[in-house]
């Protein structure tokens, strides 16, 4: 018997204090150059130290349990983040405080991959072991790309958007780079690699066909790496200098759910700044996390398990990420590189 649901997110700072903590959790491990964390850091202080994914998640939770309750749906939502307050740890011990055995987990990720799936299965085996004995049985629901609902909100922020610039703009997707060994590793072996680029084309070409746009790209955003190490691209920005002559650009964030600073700094004012120059009329889509639909899909998705039918989908992708306590999708899925040994 299910009786809680756990969102779980990445986390943001709410002050201009938490900033530079917030960045060492997230890049803790992974080599991100000094001057990188400071550049993003004043990004962050440009909007006054305060992600806005936090205030649109305590949003999208109090829809998502007014949707429950509508459908009659007795569950409490609890919320927990990877990187920083309130800590996916101490939200599990909470709910083992309060008596919840069995929870499911809704993370705020649409996609495969290490960093928008595997890594939340391990925040929830490393939640669980912080709690210890008697922590909840935990598991992780599917990826939702191509949930029907999903399509439907992003293609009607789409849309949307197409309507604040000229006829005939172009139709640019984006979603958060990676490195491209990590894109080369997403998906089980047996896959062949590269299941959250596929993923997010996938999505594009629904969300295109949705909206009746023929042609269209998909670029990249966000790389935070080691100048050396190949990541995913275009850049968005890069690539906006290619298009100089369009009637206007139509940006869609698809690879988020709700805006994070990725969102509000590198499109809304990067890309933004980058087509004003260049005298593009530019547009962005909302993200779907503020449209009624979401929390349907959320719910959704609760429901599906609960009651073991067929999951709906738009695209023959088979359907991956639901797994119990932190176990992968299957044997070296989404396989984090290792990194090379210190002489």
């Amino acid at each position: 018997m299910v009786d809680a649901l756990l969102w779980l997110s990445f986390g943001g700072p709410e002050g201009p204090a938490e900033v530079r903590p917030f960045l060492e959790n997230v890049t803790r491990g992974r080599g991100v150059p000094p001057e990188r964390l400071d550049e993003v850091e004043a990004h962050y202080q440009h909007f006054g130290g305060v992600s806005p994914i936090n205030r649109l998640n305590h949003e999208a939770i109090t829809a998502v349990r007014a949707e429950l309750a509508r459908r009659g749906l007795d569950l409490p939502v609890y919320f927990g983040n990877r990187n920083w307050h309130p800590m996916v740890e101490d939200t599990v011990a909470q709910m083992k405080a309060d008596g919840v055995r069995h929870a499911l987990v809704f993370p705020t990720s649409a996609y495969g991959g290490y960093s928008a799936c595997r890594q939340y299965h391990e925040d929830i085996a490393r939640a669980r072991a912080s709690v210890g004995e008697d922590a909840p049985d935990l598991v992780k629901l599917r990826q939702f790309f191509d949930h029907p609902l999903f399509i439907a909100a992003v293609s009607d922020a789409v849309r949307a958007a197409q309507a604040q610039v000229p006829p005939d703009s172009r139709l640019i997707f984006t979603a958060h780079s990676v490195p491209d060994s990590a894109d080369r590793a997403a998906g089980p072996p047996a896959e062949g690699g590269r299941r959250y680029s596929r993923q997010v084309a996938e999505a594009a070409r629904l969300v295109a066909e949705s909206v009746g746009a023929s042609s269209y790209d998909v670029v990249w955003q966000s790389r935070s790496g080691p100048p050396q190490v190949p990541w995913l691209d275009p850049d968005i920005v890069d690539h906006i200098d290619t298009l100089v002559g369009v009637p206007g650009i139509v940006v869609c964030p698809i690879g988020f759910v709700s805006d994070h600073l990725e969102v509000v700094w590198d499109l809304d004012t990067e890309a933004a700044e980058r087509a004003a120059a260049l005298g593009i009329p530019f547009a962005r889509a909302a993200t779907p996390n503020g449209d009624p639909r979401f929390a349907e899909l959320v719910v959704s998705l609760v429901e599906e398990y609960l009651d073991g039918v067929a999951p709906a989908k738009l695209s023959a992708f088979p359907g991956a990420g639901c797994t119990r306590n932190g176990t992968l999708c299957a044997p070296l899925c989404c396989e984090p590189a290792k990194r090379p040994a210190r002489p």
